[in-house]
């Protein structure tokens, strides 16, 4: 871990203590979730270079199955994100065995098929998905014991969620396991020739951005009381992986400032006469970004350190 990564490390964790301050706690909390739900995309394209549009069904789908929990088990919260995540875990096992035998354009295409089969299950499964209305709950409940109906203290019960993932997430990156990652994305056909068996490597690392995506969506829900068709549509899946580039593939914090700014920028625009343009400009802030910082805005702050040192 750089000095320059430490830096920019400490300066999201003061921003993160200050951002239900800066706006809305609910806003807040989106933010985050979207910052984890970015970072699951990231693994798979920044450090796997496998591009998924199909990460919004662990993200919706865990979002309907935590709301289903706190609906039917009477607000216990903690079992609601666990069942969410375990959910995702099975289903980005069970996804990622069919996905990971193609690479490139048609890994990303089977993954927008596999997930517009969850959109279109969600449609017809109405007493567990509500339809087209979605599925809304009165109350969050308890965490163990405690009390969550307060947006803010929601916020940094899920900030503290998000910070041991990103821990757990710059760990695994750092193992051995990480290495090997970084040689099949280098160098995919020569992994093969010294003997890794690269499909399960991928398998692993699918599975683990599902659960990280369906964790992020089921904290979504809960903070939000609702899930809906919404977190399923492909649109979602494209959004996240906007907020990696946007802010650095393969830095792991670098998703996290796009997150910010997408969801930022959404908010702030959302309050000017500007409203119904929101998309196209953002779009053309995005597209602006990518032009100046090849690297993402993360990926540039932290590579000049080795243009400098390199001169």
């Amino acid at each position: 871990m750089t000095p320059r990564f430490k830096i920019l490390l400490a300066v999201m964790a003061v921003s993160a203590l200050a951002l239900p301050k800066l706006v809305y706690p609910i806003v807040a909390i989106d933010v985050l979730c979207f910052a984890m739900f970015a970072i699951g995309v990231d693994l798979l394209f920044g450090f796997g270079g496998l591009l998924s549009f199909g990460q919004a069904l662990f993200w919706g789908g865990s979002g309907y199955v935590a709301i289903n929990v706190v609906h039917h088990l009477h607000g216990n919260l903690a079992l609601a994100i666990a069942a969410a995540t375990g959910f995702s875990l099975v289903l980005g096992a069970v996804a990622g065995g069919i996905c990971v035998r193609r690479g490139g354009i048609y890994f990303a295409m089977i993954t927008l098929g596999i997930a517009q089969i969850g959109y279109f299950l969600a449609i017809q499964l109405t007493n567990w998905t509500g339809g087209e209305n979605g599925l809304q709950i009165g109350s969050r409940g308890t965490f163990f014991g405690f009390s969550l109906e307060n947006d803010t203290a929601f916020y940094f019960v899920t900030l503290a969620i998000v910070a041991l993932c990103v821990f757990l997430v710059l760990r695994v990156l750092d193992s051995p396991f990480g290495a090997v990652l970084q040689a099949i994305r280098e160098n995919e056909s020569r992994a093969v020739a010294l003997g890794y068996r690269v499909n399960r490597f991928k398998h692993v690392l699918f599975t683990m951005s599902a659960t990280l995506t369906g964790l992020a969506g089921a904290l979504y829900s809960l903070g939000n009381h609702l899930a809906g068709l919404e977190m399923l549509d492909w649109h979602t899946s494209g959004a996240a992986v906007m907020m990696a580039i946007l802010g650095g593939s393969a830095t792991v914090l670098g998703p996290v400032l796009g997150a910010a700014l997408y969801e930022g920028l959404e908010y702030f625009i959302s309050k000017t006469p500007f409203t119904a343009g929101t998309d196209l400009i953002v779009g053309l802030i995005f597209a602006l970004c990518v032009l100046s910082f090849r690297r993402g805005i993360a990926g540039e702050l932290l590579a000049r350190r080795w243009r400098r040192t390199s001169t």
